[in-house]
């Protein structure tokens, strides 16, 4: 007895104890308890509870040294902690709003659970594939089979076929509708990588749009998306698996809700007016059911039902009798439609006064993403109880500080209330769009054009004389030149005849001719120059979902501008890039745009009435909506402009001449392209950024 006393005394002794406990908020709406031990925290067990939500962790042979036993939480998820002590171990219970995981660590001789989801990703999600599988890919454990081959076919009456070549004919194979899909399901059966994908067959017209091929540990898993009322017939030829779904006609799909409205086991009923209350107890009798008939049940019916199923039969006596039923359980009860009604009012109407009488709760709630403000305007959407969330005894307070609200209504409405701000609480998704507008501009200047003349003289002969020249020098300089030459000093300012050069030429070329009588030169000058040029804009925005964003780049120009005074003033006009987007990421993770570009530049300069000038703005604008999946880039729209420029430049009559007359003409030739296109990316960034 001594021995066994001291036993006890020394496992009192060497027991842990729950000195203090801390709450900390994390990021992403996670907290983290700490308990701190006076040592080193033994090995704990814990559990979940998801109705109600609760996370319990037990600790052997461990005191609470707490002064008290509940904590309450400021948190969106958590509502109380409370450690309670029972023998030699001690619980601690999260009560939550909603069940969430969590993770523990030990640090020394403190205890650290961290409560709540969250995570770390890349910066921006993963672009869309349209042919990815969204389900996660896993290694099948045992491979027994594998599917070689996969094809899609259209039948000629509109059926959609799939065949599937398997390795071995022994599969076991599961095929069931799920959700409006269609699942086949192949145990321990392997698939190629060039297979594991999403295949859209939209394009045959059949009732199946898609099939995703995927694996998980036990197999291969196909899921084929339908679009329509659908039958499907599944079956295997030796090493050929085939899956055919055809489309339903309005009859057939009549017939097969009226074949699955009424799901009882079926009975023959054969009586001449019989009491309506025997009746009701037969159908009780078969079908096992609690009968509880009111006093107002009476008549009398004749009926014969054969083979029906029950619940169609008990259905088309009431109608017959005018009464109504409801089953609680497996007990039926049955009176008349008016007094179940009736009686049904009177129980809203109790419930009413018993939620007038009900107390009072205060509660302070975080809003953690949404404005406090904008929650509270939802409150008047309805409640379940009727009217609005927040009763004439209820009241709400938004504090904007901490952007939270204190709610003091019954246990009823708040539970409403947290299910709707847990519902509309949350963080909103964020999409970067990354806009690029090319501009290029090519420019072909092509000018020919011709000068010559010369002159007359009376001069003894001095034979022929025949100079060319091929460099810069003009026909002045060649005329004054062979002038220059001639015996007697002859001058005759002014030679030129015909001018029609090329104002700053790249090249020219010269001839001149003499003789004792006359001399005659001419040149020919000529210009081509091409030009190319590419702008790029590239501007880029950040917005969260379906809200709008805008991005502004460039100058603006300031002009003089004279009131009726005359007095004036300098104002200016916008020359910028600018681009408005408001993107809608829908839910299979592709963005709706909708989109507003701009991309300005000074123009020319007009005259204005005070004698200054205004500069115009040349606009390119572009307004749309599109739909683009995540990461994939779209070419919104392009405009592709030429101008073409002929110039000649004659002299009247003599340029009109054929043949001769080129050499009393010039003639120029400008062409300029310029062309603009606009692309478009989309971006969603990772949830893990949200956090």
């Amino acid at each position: 007895m001594a021995a066994a006393f001291a036993l006890t005394l020394t496992s009192q002794s060497m027991a842990s104890v729950v000195e203090e406990i801390s709450f900390t908020s994390r990021s992403g709406g996670k907290f983290e308890i700490r308990m701190d031990f006076d040592s080193v925290p033994d090995d704990y067990k814990g559990y979940t509870v998801e109705k109600p939500a609760r996370i319990a962790l037990d600790f052997a042979n461990t005191k609470s040294g707490l002064d008290r036993k509940r904590f309450s939480l400021p948190y969106g998820n958590a509502t109380a902690v409370m450690v309670v002590e029972a023998g030699e171990r001690t619980r601690m219970i999260v009560n939550l709003v909603k069940l969430v995981p969590y993770e523990t660590r030990v640090e020394g001789n403190s205890f650290f659970v961290t409560v709540g989801e969250g995570g770390q990703g890349d910066y921006t999600k993963p672009a869309s594939d349209p042919n990815a599988v969204m389900a996660k890919v896993e290694k099948v454990l045992d491979v027994e089979a594998m599917i070689t081959d996969l094809q899609f076919q259209r039948t000629t009456d509109g059926e959609g076929r799939l065949l599937l070549d398997l390795s071995n004919p022994n599969v076991d194979v599961n095929v069931y509708s799920e959700a409006g899909d269609i699942k086949v399901q192949f145990k321990d059966t392997a698939v190629p990588e060039r297979l594991l994908r999403r295949f859209d067959v939209t394009d045959f017209a059949t009732p199946v749009y898609s099939v995703d091929v995927n694996t998980t540990e036990l197999g291969t898993v196909l899921t084929l998306k339908t679009a329509k009322d659908f039958d499907y017939l599944a079956y295997q030829t030796d090493n050929q698996y085939v899956l055919s779904v055809k489309a339903l006609s309005v009859e057939e799909v009549e017939d097969r809700r009226n074949e699955f409205a009424y799901v009882g086991d079926r009975i023959s009923l054969n009586f001449q007016d019989i009491e309506v209350r025997a009746v009701l107890q037969l159908i009780a009798d078969f079908t096992e059911l609690n009968l509880v008939a009111s006093d107002t049940v009476t008549g009398r019916i004749t009926l014969r039902l054969q083979n029906v199923p029950w619940d169609q039969a008990l259905e088309l006596v009431l109608k017959t009798r005018g009464l109504d039923k409801r089953q609680i359980g497996n007990v039926l009860m049955v009176a008349p439609a008016d007094e179940i009604a009736e009686r049904e009012r009177q129980q809203i109407e109790a419930n009413k006064q018993i939620a007038e009488l009900a107390p009072l709760n205060t509660e302070f709630i975080r809003i953690r993403y949404a404005k406090a403000d904008a929650i509270v305007a939802l409150f008047s959407a309805g409640s379940e109880e009727g009217g609005s969330l927040i009763s004439t005894r209820g009241s709400v307070i938004v504090d904007p500080r901490t952007n939270s609200l204190i709610v003091t209504e019954t246990s009823a409405k708040l539970a409403e209330i947290r299910n709707l701000i847990d519902l509309v609480d949350i963080p909103i998704r964020q999409v970067m769009i990354e806009a690029r507008i090319v501009i290029a501009q090519s420019n072909l200047d092509d000018e020919l054009g011709i000068s010559w003349g010369g002159g007359h003289t009376n001069n003894n002969f001095f034979g022929n004389a025949l100079s060319i020249s091929g460099d810069v020098e003009n026909v002045t300089n060649l005329n004054q030149s062979i002038i220059d030459g001639l015996p007697g000093s002859v001058s005759l300012p002014g030679s030129l005849l015909v001018d029609l050069g090329v104002a700053e030429p790249a090249g020219s070329f010269a001839v001149g001719f003499t003789s004792k009588d006359v001399f005659l030169t001419a040149e020919l000058s000529a210009l081509e120059a091409v030009g190319k040029g590419e702008v790029v804009s590239q501007p880029k925005v950040i917005t969260g979902d379906k809200q709008k964003a805008s991005i502004k780049s460039g100058t603006e120009v300031p002009y003089q501008e004279s009131s009726a005074g005359g007095a004036t003033a300098t104002q200016f006009k916008e020359a910028v890039l600018q681009l408005d987007v408001t993107p809608n990421i829908t839910p299979d993770d592709r963005i709706l745009l909708d989109l507003v570009i701009n991309q300005d530049s000074i123009g020319d300069l007009v005259p204005s009435g005070n004698g200054g000038s205004i500069p115009t703005i040349d606009t390119t604008e572009l307004t749309t909506q599109v739909l683009v999946g995540n990461g994939e880039t779209i070419v919104l729209g392009g405009v592709f402009r030429t101008e073409d420029l002929e110039k000649v430049s004659k002299v009247p009559v003599l340029g009109d001449i054929p043949i001769m007359g080129q050499f009393f003409k010039s003639s120029s030739t400008s062409r300029t392209k310029t062309e603009t296109l606009i692309f478009i990316t989309p971006r969603i960034l990772a949830d893990s950024l949200l956090d």
